[in-house]
């Protein structure tokens, strides 16, 4: 040190260090300013015991031309930065072209004067559709398959069996409109590295080749019923990041980037409504019932051969209910997919999968179950009425030919 010292006297420091280190920002500033390296000015401070980063910047009266012209820099930096920030509204709005969504239900959903004599407003449930992810029959004792192939072709089915079932088999069968739920998990993803491997395309070429069918089916159900409304909202199989988020889940997540591109197709469709939150509940009311759509990974894990998955189902429900209530967003039924599974009650509603089952579910000895999802029907005056789940593919076990019906007659 005493070689820094003989070059920086003490009576030197207030005549140039200090200066030096008031007129600049940094402290490599102010070495380029004494014409010496940073480390050999920080060597000086430390040896006379100088704050100097509290005196960094503290020059009074009129900056030097070189800190002024920094100083606007960086506020024009800033700005541009401001300006050129690709917000999530951004990526709506001027990105994909989405306007912003009228917060209110369509009143087609709260209006009842003419729905007395109807059933009511059905409401269909997508969800867990799991695109291009394949299933090897050979890998699970034969019992299902799947394939981009086979997923066109189950989607197809969901809606003409839903439409079949509303229009061929209910009573008056006059609805102000239908309900698309979206529960996400609509394509496989690559959280996996064996989804990765075996997925039958890239992630991108997936919400390509997903996004004309879920345009068709909801074109179909406008036709049909005359209104649809659709709200979406984000799983966790579509999500670009390696761990799930909770902060800023949905922007992470090419479910919720699939819905705007929809939003974006029917936009000025007068027939078509959506609702795409930016978190990952979704509440929406039908005739007054009020319903939380939410993908379900949230809930909790847990389960066992004898209840299955509802443990942690209803567990999660109860806890749900319990902060929404304090929060004013209290709801009626729970409608969630992630499980694979369909149950249908008035409290929990869980939608199945387009996708059925899988080698996953085969590992864990889950029961069986095949590939369906749900349909219900809301009434005004009496809420849910009718649930039923919509089949997409025939069964692959052939039934024996039996009568109508049949007992065993009890031994004399």
């Amino acid at each position: 040190m005493s070689g820094i010292r003989t070059k920086w006297p003490k009576e030197r420091l207030e005549g140039e260090v200090q200066p030096a280190l008031r007129a600049s920002t940094t402290v490599d500033e102010a070495a380029r300013r004494l014409g010496i390296s940073e480390a050999s000015l920080r060597s000086v401070c430390k040896s006379y015991s100088i704050p100097y980063r509290k005196m960094l910047g503290t020059m009074t009266g009129e900056e030097p031309p070189d800190l002024a012209r920094q100083v606007r820099e960086l506020r024009t930096r800033v700005r541009e930065l401001e300006e050129g920030a690709l917000t999530d509204e951004r990526v709506k709005r001027e990105i994909i072209g989405v306007k912003e969504a009228d917060p209110r239900p369509p009143d087609w959903l709260i209006e009842t004067a003419k729905a007395k004599k109807a059933p009511g407003v059905p409401v269909l449930f997508a969800t867990d559709w799991h695109w291009d992810e394949t299933v090897e029959p050979g890998q699970i004792g034969g019992v299902n398959r799947y394939s981009r192939e086979i997923a066109h072709a189950r989607a197809k089915a969901f809606i003409a069996n839903a439409i079949d079932v509303l229009t061929q088999h209910m009573v008056c069968p006059e609805y102000p409109g239908i309900v698309l739920a979206i529960g996400g998990d609509m394509i496989s993803g690559e959280i996996h590295e064996e989804l990765t491997a075996t997925n039958e395309a890239p992630v991108l070429a997936s919400v390509l080749d997903l996004f004309p069918v879920l345009a068709w089916a909801i074109t179909q159900l406008a036709d049909r019923f005359g209104n649809v409304f659709v709200p979406a909202v984000a799983g966790n199989h579509g999500r670009i990041t390696q761990k799930i988020r909770t902060k800023g889940r949905a922007f992470t997540s090419l479910d919720w980037l699939l819905y705007q591109f929809l939003a974006k197709r029917f936009d000025g469709d007068k027939r078509v409504a959506f609702q795409i939150p930016d978190g990952p509940d979704a509440l929406f009311s039908v005739y007054g019932h009020r319903f939380l759509l939410t993908h379900g990974d949230t809930l909790g894990k847990g389960g066992d051969g004898i209840i299955g998955a509802l443990g942690p189902i209803l567990r999660g429900d109860t806890k749900k209910r319990s902060r929404n209530a304090q929060i004013d967003q209290g709801y009626d039924t729970l409608a969630i997919g992630h499980f694979h599974t369909l149950i249908q009650m008035q409290r929990v509603i869980v939608g199945g999968s387009l996708k059925g089952y899988d080698e996953f579910a085969s590992s864990l000895s889950l029961p069986f179950e095949p590939p369906r999802q749900a349909l219900w029907i809301v009434h005004p005056d009496h809420g849910i009425t009718f649930s039923v789940p919509v089949i997409v593919e025939k069964s692959r076990k052939a039934r024996p030919s039996t009568s109508w019906v049949s007992w065993q007659e009890a031994a004399a």
